[in-house]
């Protein structure tokens, strides 16, 4: 087993696999920064910016290309990477995650016999003895476990009321694997957060860790376990929602047993019609569970794609539905803390009734705009963007002219490019989730209208805000009344600040100076670092010789900046 530390890895001797999935995951990183550092950074600085603009979405493509085929091979985390790629609508460019949008997280089957083996370490007892049966045919396998259909022994049978269940079994060695995927994921992100490009955005290492946590919770089946619980709690009594029970007798860290709740699969449209259910009506009630999850609960599922959802017919049903969504693999949830669901109620609100202005008001207390950003230009994109589109459903979405799309896409990308746009805490997984859930709903139903979901929610959501009005009024007075009491305290804090001359002054002058000083500590850093890069592709290549070559080609763009950078 490697042992891992903020992106260092130590392997032993033996580890030669894991040694080779590690570097080759850097070396692709390594040569796709390199390439972009010289088409982006460096050839607009020596006035070939065309070049770069030109070339841009065939680079793009071919990167995204070369990243599927890469996380295919892998598999691990490499698949979830890809995943979480193809949700980045808002910073990636489409070249990437039409690219990356049909990546599965299905790979080739564990041999049942080393399945067999782990199951019965962790629940220390002969499958015969746990089991009364076990189909040997995984029903599904991805690329941290698989499942397989059981039936229970007839005492736990008796315990628990259930027969048919499904075991989840992790695959042998997925520990190894995703300790040194996240190693260089880490290293990585520690490669972009010198890159300002990035990290004016974002947090690179810390966009990881909160990647990093998500994984490993998902490979801790008992964590599942309890989310499903947790779930099924948040629903209990809504006769819209079912989850499966959990076999807690044969459940441990690797081995996860839950009810057999299979039926048909939420996008087979084909079977929902067979079983008189139209797909029409599935979709608004499916969004608005996933809207109360993220905008009421604050617990939500963060991977509702199509394998994750079934509708179960239920005959008889008082409500009159006839069905129900049941929902199952928990392993990936998240939480959304009461000031970011407080920012996403004001943005469903503003999407809802057209606001551009309220809905860039909204992304700045949820933080996804930094507070000193200028947002006129956003301002005036997003209500153009109301204007024109706005309560379209995806079917007269279609029947728009691609070209009018694509110049105000481009439009609209350069101005949100343009601004300090950060990325939150969790806010991946609530991206994630809002993308599949309209995808689901587009597939359901193609004249389907997000509008018709959002409008009638939000004007709850709006009701019950205007109900919290006076508690929200008593804080704001309380609040105002703390700052009006501790003013004269922070005046005369100045006034000794002034007396002491440690009052900051900015001079443009000094700054100019200062701007100047800093150009010239970077290209002396760029000198060192060809030197550094120079030596170290010199040794490696002697044992690696693609990554160092890589490293010797690459110390070409620190010299170049030490010897162009600053000057006019």
């Amino acid at each position: 087993m490697s042992s891992v530390r903020r992106g260092r890895i130590q392997l032993k001797p033996g580890d030669g696999g894991s040694r080779a999935r590690y570097r080759r995951i850097l070396r692709f990183a390594g040569w796709n920064l390199a390439v972009t550092w010289f088409f982006e950074l460096l050839l607009p600085r020596i006035g070939l910016a065309t070049v770069a603009e030109r070339t841009r979405a065939k680079r793009m493509t071919r990167f995204a290309q070369r990243f599927h085929v890469l996380a295919v091979d892998l598999g691990g985390l490499m698949i979830k990477v890809g995943q979480f790629l193809s949700s980045r609508l808002d910073v990636l460019p489409p070249e990437i995650t039409s690219e990356l949008e049909g990546l599965q997280d299905e790979v080739p089957p564990v041999p049942f016999a080393a399945i067999r083996a782990l199951a019965e370490a962790e629940l220390g007892m002969p499958l015969e003895r746990a089991f009364a049966w076990v189909d040997e045919t995984p029903v599904a396998a991805a690329s941290l476990g698989q499942a397989h259909r059981a039936r229970l022994a007839h005492p736990d049978a008796a315990d628990t009321g259930l027969d048919a269940v499904v075991i989840k079994v992790q695959r042998p060695g997925i520990d190894t694997i995703v300790d040194v995927d996240l190693a260089a994921l880490r290293r990585v992100s520690g490669w972009l957060s010198h890159v300002r490009l990035v990290y004016d955005r974002v947090d690179a290492p810390a966009l990881v860790e909160e990647f990093a946590v998500t994984c490993l919770e998902e490979i801790d089946y008992l964590h599942e376990a309890a989310s499903s619980v947790r779930f099924a709690e948040e629903f209990a009594g809504d006769d819209r929602v079912g989850v499966p029970a959990v076999v807690w007798e044969r459940s441990t860290r690797r081995v996860l047993t839950l009810e057999d709740v299979t039926a048909i699969k939420i996008t087979d449209a084909a079977a929902l019609a067979r079983a008189g259910i139209d797909p029409a009506e599935v979709a608004p009630v499916f969004a608005a569970v996933m809207f109360d999850q993220l905008f009421t609960s604050g617990f939500f599922h963060a991977d509702p794609h199509p394998g994750n959802i079934f509708v179960t017919p239920t005959p008889g049903d008082p409500n009159g539905r006839g069905w129900r969504l049941t929902f199952i693999d928990f392993g990936m949830m998240g939480e959304v803390g009461p000031s970011t669901k407080r920012g996403l109620r004001k943005m469903l609100i503003a999407a809802a009734s057209r606001d551009g202005q309220g809905l860039v008001d909204a992304s700045r207390d949820v933080g996804v705009l930094l507070p000193s950003a200028d947002t006129t230009e956003l301002e005036r994109a997003m209500t153009q963007l109301f204007a024109r589109f706005g309560g379209m459903g995806f079917a007269e979405l279609r029947d728009v002219d691609p070209r009018e799309f694509r110049e105000f896409a481009i439009e609209f990308g350069d101005v949100v490019r343009s601004l300090p746009f950060q990325l939150p805490e969790n806010f991946l997984l609530i991206v994630r989730a809002m993308s599949l859930t309209s995808g689901v709903c587009s597939s359901l139903d193609p004249a389907f209208n997000l509008w018709d979901s959002i409008e009638p929610y939000a004007s709850q959501l709006l009701r019950d805000e205007r109900g919290n009005l006076a508690q929200d009024l008593g804080k704001q007075t309380l609040e105002n009344a703390g700052i009006a009491w501790g003013l004269p305290k922070r005046l005369d804090s100045l006034v000794s600040r002034f007396d002491n001359g440690t009052v900051a002054v900015t001079s443009p002058a000094l700054e100019r100076r200062m701007a100047r000083l800093e150009r010239t500590i970077g290209r002396v850093v760029s000198a060192v670092l060809f030197g550094a890069l120079l030596i170290a592709g010199a040794v490696i290549r002697a044992d690696d010789t693609v990554f160092g070559t890589v490293l010797l080609v690459g110390s070409i763009l620190p010299l170049l900046h030490a010897l162009f950078a600053g000057r006019r």
